[in-house]
């Protein structure tokens, strides 16, 4: 089958999580990633357990569910970059790779004559993709830090929790790595715009990342909100900022979400509750008014609520076109009859002789479909395969390469 990528090779050298998000995403479009990974260790996310990979005969393995979800489709070539011998192996695969993503601190790969000054030169048409906690300039640039740490300093975690006075009140990380998410989703974004660039200039180019910057970015609205009012966004717990009704419900067995985006909408939400004279109403007549009345509106709307089950209420407000939800745990998700029509869930094949399960790519095309054709590699699976068929090495030196342990 065609895939979008297939023309591309792209030299993974991230690590973690971001990185490597970014480039599963251009593996699952088709391009062939080859991960390089430290010679007996690897990746750190492949010990970032439990749970980890069971065997044939039920026996942990040695890689995480954290590892395989980030590292589907890849070939993994391990390579003691620090040695002379592993810094030629990465210089040859750079000659005749399309990317290199990278991920170490400021100045690393510098040291070893692996930074973009140094691999531009052997391939003008390289596209090098840098991710670091700060980005490769400014006063924190050398520091490290984790998803966690700019999840706070990027202003996510002061919109996100139960407001301060309130039980629970404190601010909130994300349940999902998002800061690296974010900044993978840049990445495969950015990495593909250097390459339609080069269509038209022949010529590679550099592209620096920091997860502090797409954490900012990722603030969005909220962000202009504040510009915009000079006033400083508060966490508001499950409530929207802008819109109201848009906030999780007590309804008779449970919570739900109700989402109410536009004045149409609010109408037919009083309607199904059994409040018409609310869509009326010059206090909630309009999104901005319900803003500045919410005070008043959402006691009403909660009360109302409480009188029938969450089925009864989802029933009632799907087919009135009223925006709503049932709050899942990943049981509920995957057992819910739309996500299994979307075929979210796979179970792809591991080296190891067993299926390992995957959540599967959101990407949908029309002509060159997403594969999902193997998990994330054992650790070196394709040591071997890379470098005699795709530099050609010579088996001996690939045995002299293997008992000096450069791979």
């Amino acid at each position: 089958m065609k895939s979008a990528l297939g023309h591309l090779r792209i030299l993974d050298l991230s690590r973690i999580f971001a990185g490597p998000w970014a480039t599963q995403n251009l593996a699952d479009m088709g391009a062939e990633v080859i991960k390089i990974e430290r010679p007996k260790k690897g990746d750190d996310t492949r010990a970032w357990g439990p749970p980890f990979l069971k065997d044939a005969d039920g026996k942990d393995t040695k890689d995480s569910a954290y590892f395989l979800a980030v590292n589907r489709a890849k070939k993994s070539l391990t390579v003691d970059i620090s040695k002379p011998e592993g810094q030629e192996i990465i210089r040859e695969l750079a000659k005749i790779s399309d990317v290199v993503v990278e991920n170490y601190k400021v100045g690393d790969l510098a040291r070893y004559g692996l930074a973009w000054e140094d691999l531009q030169k052997i391939n003008p048409r390289l596209v090098y993709c840098s991710i670091t906690g700060f980005g490769q300039s400014g006063p924190y640039a050398e520091l490290p830090g984790y998803d966690y740490v700019f999840q706070g300093m990027g202003g996510l975690m002061s919109l996100t929790g139960i407001p301060d006075g309130q039980p629970g009140g404190e601010p909130m990380k994300a349940g999902v790595a998002v800061s690296d998410l974010i900044t993978g989703m840049y990445a495969t974004s950015a990495i593909l715009a250097a390459i339609e660039h080069r269509h038209i200039s022949g010529k590679g180019q550099y592209i620096d990342l920091a997860l502090l910057d797409c954490t900012v970015a990722l603030t969005s609205y909220m962000s202009m909100n504040y510009f915009l009012s000079g006033v400083i966004p508060q966490r508001m717990g499950n409530a929207h900022s802008n819109m109201v009704p848009y906030q999780v419900f007590k309804v008779a067995d449970g919570n739900m979400i109700v989402a109410v985006g536009n004045d149409s909408q609010f109408v037919s939400l009083c309607n199904v509750i059994g409040l018409p004279e609310l869509g009326t109403d010059e206090r909630f007549h309009s999104s901005g008014q319900r803003n500045v009345n919410r005070q008043i509106l959402v006691p009403i709307i909660a009360e109302a609520l409480l009188k029938r089950n969450m089925n009864d209420w989802v029933a009632l407000m799907d087919a009135a076109n009223v925006p709503c939800g049932p709050i899942n745990n990943l049981k509920q998700v995957f057992e819910h009859e739309q996500v299994i029509h979307r075929n979210l869930k796979r179970s792809l094949p591991h080296a190891i002789g067993v299926q390992a399960p995957a959540v599967a790519s959101p990407m949908n095309f029309s002509d060159t479909p997403i594969q999902h054709t193997r998990s994330a590699p054992a650790l070196g699976e394709h040591s071997r395969d890379v470098l005699e068929n795709v530099l050609k090495m010579d088996k001996q030196k690939i045995d002299e390469l293997a008992s000096k342990g450069i791979i």
